[in-house]
């Protein structure tokens, strides 16, 4: 039975843009590999100081062509270099520059965020605008693997052949609300349509662009449009607002540019016709339904679903054009969105508190949450018949409605809120013992009783959705690839597009027919485990495998353990019983585990954590006459809050304790699965290593196995909506053991509320001692490199994940500004040294969808009806000059796989198509904590849950109740310190630097 990792945790999303001529090539020596044999590769022959001859490069046209898996060779001059100290013989390939050690002595001690000043500016000879550079050109198409179609969910665009214009719309008085903006613009098209704009029915962004197919009769017009206010006060008739909407000429979208980069024979995309294109066709829309972002909500695509605490589920869908190597793609996908149940006020509050709030009276802590859940919402009154306005909520009384009072006049004449809703609209207020909404400001606020208010259809709700949230919502989204694939097509159906006003104005045909695509399965890599197994190799059958018969490769001593237990539905002899099976299934995965803790199982109470780990803590290293923990187990309950991130960031940067935490659930029904999935996690977080690639063994990876590769893992999080104050998480990983790249050490930091670029690689900072000193998280994990292999990395391979709405122009940004970190981290242990970088942008989080050609065929797809691990696309859906590829590295489990997307930026060690595609899907299958490959490449996720991990290890924050909650889940308020203005993340113990991406 495969080992099931435990959870896969949210994955991030990928946009595109161009590339930069490589001025550095490599030569690769080329290895034949028995993939498809009956029988693992076998070794390579020895070759002792073998020097390649020097090759020139092939024709343009050819390069990444070859069924080769390396990269392609170029003239070079040799270097000296240390011996490898691993037991195989390496081939050692020249590099750019000739460098000496790696001042393996030199550290720059702990990140500091604190009174530390970074250096900004781009290094010399870097590009100093994106202008000035381009993304890395696509080397050819990959052709290892076996062929095979499958649909994506593009629509192919037919180009309009009429000339698009771009106006300016200024509307005095300035309006913020897009609602409001579309609405004048829609009494202007109304109103003057069939006159000043010569019959032209125009798109409207809803802030300060309109775009026509043909130019309007003017270059500059004033309108003056009169709108119906429906925002007015609590009294008094709806009045009629008066606007002036200037509209301007300002360009003409170059319509034969877009037709050039299509057909590859211009290098940057023209966005501006690209964006009138996407707002053309998101215009009808629009009007239909409720817009979210790139998406479409609506209670009508299918009947919304109960989330729980006032919530329901809205499906929809995300449209969005891009440019593609078939021409212009319409990518559609089904998408669902949490959105506030229109109830009765009342209703909403009951459902919030769980519990009936019209004969109770409510406590402090009803009244907070009421107010958080009610706080931006709109309502609208339901006490004056037809008259239904709505107003936002801004609060909740702190007195009951029967007591509050309000001056009626300039005499100060006072008078209850009951009696004036009795008097002015004869309603009658049944339950006074409530507080009342207040809508409007501060300054002038205004009391609406909660019966009397009902919620307005169609908000969505952006704040953290709960557990029981989480897992209806899933419900809703999770389908199966056949009935997601067919509500696609229901969607473009429905949408009709040829027969929408706009895209028929605008010249635009949609097809309704999926894109068939040439796709490729990449083999499966063989795996190594120990010796001393029954099995010493493996190949993965349909991206899993199990343990059975195998011992990892590396397995560690665990002598001194303990147990702490926060659950009190678990019993002693309950959880010794479990820790006894967890130590054998740790010994016979191959690892030494001593079968006793060195004390007794200690019971503790979750809101006593930091005493009871101190206790356990202290109390071992006394029985062990102060030889410190190795491993510390906790049980903890199913609903644990924030007992997790509490005990994390206590163990992690307090204790120095190495923890694995066990739910409730999984000690009382023991499953060898688990069990053996534990041992993985344990043999990890000991420095162990599971598996390993026998490629990596055999030294044959092409561009990684010939000199010392180094293989960095870097992203971001963000705080959750809501969270103004809280830090960003930046984290970055990098492997420790070359040749063979599996175990990985790890750095965090935190940075400035929402900033993506990664502040901390690299920076600089006067010291009173020693001047200027250099730091940052690339140079201490090359260092760190440099102590665990005994090399110093001469070829840097980067994996940045990025988030799901990363424009391509901050692509460019990410690049700048991180490759010039890199490369100033290098130059700061040696000059002149500069290895040869590869920067790979990785996302999770987009919209395209890869289904089997056909459903029915067993052999293409796997158990879940999703397209089998392996599969990869590089033509027809993806961009149609730069070098991108999909790849769906994982077998489904659930719902409908979602290949990762990967982006090759920039790439100075020249990998071919096959090179890089074949590397990414071979790494896949070395994550550490279960037997499958996994969707993102192990540096990227690794790198993704260091930084998830790290919110854990912010301070404790007040809540509005007066109660201190956990960094799990919170952000440390911005406190002012230093220059960045953000409160550095506390250190992390040594032990920990390696591991808190395991756990």
């Amino acid at each position: 039975m495969p080992i099931r990792q435990m959870k896969e945790s949210s994955e991030q999303h990928l946009v595109i843009k161009t590339h930069m001529q490589n001025s550095i090539n490599q030569p690769q020596k080329h290895h034949k590999t028995a993939q498809n044999g009956k029988g693992p590769p076998q070794p390579l022959q020895e070759s002792s100081n073998t020097k390649p001859q020097n090759q020139t490069s092939p024709p343009a046209k050819n390069r990444g062509r070859r069924r080769g898996r390396g990269g392609r060779k170029s003239d070079q001059g040799d270097v000296c270099m240390r011996p490898c100290s691993r037991p195989c013989t390496v081939v050692h390939k020249p590099v750019v520059n000739p460098i000496g050690d790696l001042l393996s002595t030199t550290s720059s001690g702990p990140i500091e965020t604190g009174k530390n000043v970074c250096e900004m500016e781009m290094g010399p000879g870097f590009p100093t605008s994106s202008k000035s550079l381009s993304f890395a050109r696509r080397p050819g198409y990959g052709q290892v693997g076996s062929k095979c179609i499958v649909k994506a969910n593009h629509f192919f665009a037919e180009l309009p052949d009429k000339d698009l214009n771009q106006y300016d719309v200024t509307i005095t008085p300035e309006v913020a609300s897009r609602t409001v903006n579309r609405a004048i613009m829609a009494e202007l098209v109304r109103l003057y349509k069939e006159s000043d704009l010569g019959m032209r029915l125009p798109a409207y962004d809803g802030r300060k662009s309109l775009y026509t197919a043909g130019k309007l009769p003017f270059a500059w017009k004033e309108f003056a449009i009169k709108l119906v206010d429906a925002q007015d006060g609590i009294s008094g008739p709806k009045r009629e607002r008066e606007y002036k909407v200037v509209i301007k000429f300002v360009a003409r979208a170059n319509m034969y540019h877009l037709s050039q980069f299509l057909a590859g024979k211009h290098a940057d995309a023209p966005q501006e016709a690209l964006q009138i294109l996407d707002i053309v066709l998101r215009e009808l829309s629009t009007k239909r339904y409720c817009p979210v972002g790139r998406s479409f909500f609506s209670p009508d695509i299918r009947a919304p679903q109960r989330l729980g605490d006032g919530l329901e589920s809205w499906c929809g869908f995300y449209q969005s054009i891009r440019p593609t190597q078939m021409g212009l793609s319409l990518n559609i996908d089904m998408a669902s969105a949490a959105f506030i149940e229109p109830l009765p006020v009342i209703e909403f509050v009951a459902q919030l508190l769980g519990k009936d709030v019209l004969s109770r009276p409510l406590s402090d802590s009803d009244r907070v949450k009421i107010k958080k859940g009610l706080r931006g919402v709109k309502v609208e009154v339901t006490h004056r018949g037809s008259v239904r306005r709505k107003y936002r909520v801004s609060g909740l009384t702190s007195q009951p409605t029967r007591e509050l009072v309000f001056p009626v006049d300039d005499n100060s004449t006072m008078k209850s809120v009951v009696e004036y809703f009795q008097e002015m609209y004869g309603f009658t207020i049944q339950h006074a013992h409530l507080p009342c909404l207040q809508v409007g400001n501060q300054k002038k606020a205004n009391y609406l009783p909660m019966e009397a208010c009902k919620i307005v259809e169609g908000q969505r709700y952006t704040k953290r959705l709960n557990e029981r949230q989480i897992t209806a919502l899933l419900k809703v989204t999770c389908q199966r690839p056949r009935d997601r694939e067919n509500d696609i097509l229901q969607t473009v159906q429905n949408n009709a597009y040829d027969q929408d006003p706009y895209a028929k104005e605008f010249g635009i045909k949609i097809s309704e027919k999926l894109a068939s695509v040439e796709a490729r399965i990449l083999p499966a890599p063989w795996l190594k485990y120990h010796e001393t197994g029954k099995e010493k190799d493996c190949l993965p059958q349909v991206g899993q495998w199990n343990m059975m018969n195998k011992k990892m490769i590396n397995g560690m001593t665990v002598s001194r353990w303990a147990c702490i237990n926060f659950s009190r539905s678990v019993q002693e002899s309950v959880a010794r019983g479990f820790c006894n099976e967890l130590a054998q299934m740790c010994q016979v995965s191959g690892m030494e585990f001593n079968s006793e803790p060195v004390i007794p199982i200690y019971n503790a109470r979750p809101e006593h954590v930091e005493k009871a780990l101190k206790h356990v803590y202290h109390a071992s290293t006394n029985r062990t006459k102060g030889k410190e923990l190795e491993l510390l187990l906790a049980i903890l309950p199913d609903n644990n809050g924030s007992l997790y991130g509490d005990l994390k960031r206590i163990c992690e940067t307090d204790l120095g304790l190495l923890t694995q935490c066990c739910l409730s659930k999984h000690v009382f029904k023991i499953s060898k699965q688990y069990l053996a999935n534990v041992s993985l996690k344990i043999n990890v977080k000991m420095g162990g290593r599971n598996t390993v690639l026998l490629d990596a063994i055999s030294c044959r990876i092409p561009l990684v196995s010939d000199i010392p590769t180094i293989i960095f893992g870097a992203d971001v999080t963000h705080p959750e909506n809501g969270e103004d104050s809280s830090p960003s998480i930046a984290a970055v990983v990098a492997s420790q053991d070359w040749p063979e790249v599996t175990k990985y050490a790890g750095l965090v930091c935190a940075q400035a509320h929402r900033q993506e670029l990664i502040q901390d690689l690299y920076k600089t900072w006067q010291d009173p001692v020693r001047g200027t000193v250099s730091g940052g998280m690339i140079r201490d994990l090359l260092i760190s490199f440099r102590k665990a292999t005994g090399q110093k990395p001469l070829r840097i391979i980067f994996y940045r994940r990025v988030l799901d709405g990363v424009s391509e122009g901050q692509f460019y940004q990410v690049l700048l500004y991180e490759l010039d970190a890199i490369r100033k981290a290098c130059a700061s242990l040696e000059p002149n040294y500069q290895p040869p970088v590869t920067f790979i942008v990785v996302q999770k989080r987009h919209h395209t969808r890869l289904f089997a050609n056909n459903h029915r065929d067993r052999t293409s797809t796997d158990k879940s009806g999703n397209i089998l691990p392996g599969t990869v696309v590089d033509s027809k859906i993806c961009h149609p000059t730069e070098f991108d590829f999909y790849l769906c590295s994982h077998a489904g489990i659930q719902g409908t796989s979602r290949p990762a997307h990967y982006h090759v930026l920039w790439d100075e060690n020249n990998f071919t198509a096959d090179g890089i595609q074949s590397l990414t899907n071979n790494l896949c299958y070395t994550y550490a904590r279960c037997t499958r490959s996994v969707s993102v490449v192990p540096p990227a996720y690794y790198a993704h849950l260091a930084a998830f991990r790290a919110r854990f290890y912010t301070e404790p924050v007040m809540h509005e109740t007066g109660s201190a909650g956990s960094g799990a889940g919170h952000g440390a308020k911005g406190t002012r310190t230093g220059e960045s203005g953000v409160r550095p993340l506390p250190a992390l113990k040594e032990n920990v630097k390696r591991v808190m991406f395991y756990c």
